[in-house]
């Protein structure tokens, strides 16, 4: 099985995907850069090749951090050992943060054979002044593209996809 560390590692990577859904600010993000993660306690059950993180969970890797109340990492089976990660799983109070913008949630999943996050729960993404807000929020990280929707449906319903957007502003003194 692969260390927890580096579980995370991928799992951290895997979700900096979320700044491919508003640009260029993947750039930033180096797979190759240390993790750094700290927790409360950290518990690893190979049998079912599981490691869990809980208590204040923060994952720091370069300029980005991902903060969640627990982060779960799974692996698949492989014969009597842990193989490749299968998938992440983020809840409570779920944050990532990059020097570009802030993603907030309840709840994140990352799977890494379809390179998608789930993000649900009270979504926000906010850039500078710009902000988006929605109840579940999909992003394809192969791709970038993202998808925000929302159970509220209908004109003047409360909780419907929601954004606010600000002209880009450089170049103004």
């Amino acid at each position: 099985m692969r260390s927890a560390g580096t579980k995370l590692g991928l799992a951290v990577a895997a979700t900096a995907g979320l700044a491919l859904a508003a640009g260029p600010a993947s750039a930033q993000l180096d797979p190759r850069a240390p993790i750094d993660i700290t927790a409360d306690s950290s518990v690893t059950v190979q049998s079912q090749c599981q490691t869990t993180w809980s208590g204040a969970v923060e994952a720091l890797q370069a300029a980005t951090r991902l903060r969640a109340d627990t982060v779960k990492l799974f692996a698949r089976k492989s014969g009597d050992s842990c193989g490749t990660s299968d998938r992440m799983e983020a809840n409570g109070q779920v944050y990532f943060v990059t020097p570009e913008r802030t993603v907030r949630a309840d709840d994140a999943v990352y799977t890494f054979g379809n390179q998608t996050i789930v993000l649900t729960g009270n979504v926000i993404v906010v850039q500078g002044k710009s902000v988006v807000r929605g109840d579940r929020m999909v992003i394809n990280t192969g791709t970038g593209e993202a998808n925000m929707t929302s159970a509220a449906k209908g004109r003047n319903k409360p909780g419907r996809v929601r954004g606010v957007f600000y002209p880009n502003e450089q170049g103004k003194r």
